[in-house]
């Protein structure tokens, strides 16, 4: 059974860091592109980072410099790690796995950003 499990979220001040988690079950994730996307109140799903089956890595402008994906083969877990983090960043943060036509999504995990 595949499962995607996110972990790591919370609430920060504005310049504050935070390192989301992903653990997946069922698959290999090291043959799967994996991203992490988030949605804010009212807006639409953004893809925010991604890491390539080959190990390339790709930012959406807003995060980039701030926050960096990575990917721990042995564990099987994808990580990114958010730093200088703003109240803009503040969403649901999505894993996603995603190969051919599977597409694999995690339940999410809440960061918010306040003083």
């Amino acid at each position: 059974q595949v499962q995607l499990v996110e972990s790591g979220g919370g609430l920060v001040q504005p310049g504050g860091s935070l390192r989301l988690s992903c653990a997946a079950s069922g698959f290999t994730l090291d043959y799967y592109a994996m991203d992490w996307y988030r949605q804010a109140p009212g807006k639409q799903r953004e893809l925010v980072a991604t890491i390539t089956s080959g190990g390339s890595t790709n930012y959406a402008d807003s995060v980039k410099g701030r926050f960096t994906i990575s990917r721990d083969i042995a564990k099987n877990t994808v990580y990114l790690q958010m730093n200088s983090l703003k109240p803009e960043d503040t969403a649901v943060y999505y894993c996603r796995a995603a190969r051919a036509t599977y597409r694999y999504w995690g339940q999410g995990t809440q960061v918010t950003v306040s003083s």
